[in-house]
């Protein structure tokens, strides 16, 4: 239970700055290298077509875009200690990104992972509106 004096979701991030900023940074290299693999490697898999190329890309620069802004947020003086945004935009974009690729290297396998990108996606959004408080 919470209550005023001890909130229920703490009252900090159990992501430090610094660990915010790693988590950006592997998800930025992460998202460089999906999308180099995407331009040049993907292509030459048998069933890969111009709309999982799209996917392919989506997923590579939503990791881009999640890394880079971990990355800000960490050095916030503020945000950074945040206890949901950061967690949030991580977990989600994880989620959002990693099965996007799944479904795109393998779709019959993963086939139950459709359900999990737009989830992945509404934490990563609730995530970067909780900037708002």
């Amino acid at each position: 239970m919470s209550n005023e004096r001890m909130p229920l979701l703490g009252t900090t991030s159990f992501l430090s700055p610094r660990l915010l900023w790693k988590t950006g940074v592997a998800f930025a290299a992460v998202g460089v290298i999906a999308g180099a693999f995407g331009a040049h490697g993907l292509k030459k898999r048998p069933g890969i077509d111009a709309d999982k190329i799209h996917s392919w890309e989506t997923a590579a620069h939503y990791s881009i875009y999640n890394g880079l802004a971990l990355m800000l947020l960490s050095m916030h003086p503020r945000f950074s200690l945040h206890r949901f945004a950061g967690p949030a935009i991580a977990a989600g974009g994880l989620v959002f990104s990693s099965s996007i690729v799944a479904l795109v290297l393998n779709r019959d396998r993963f086939k139950f992972l459709g359900t999990a990108t737009p989830m992945g996606g509404a934490v990563m959004i609730a995530g970067y509106l909780s900037l708002l408080f």
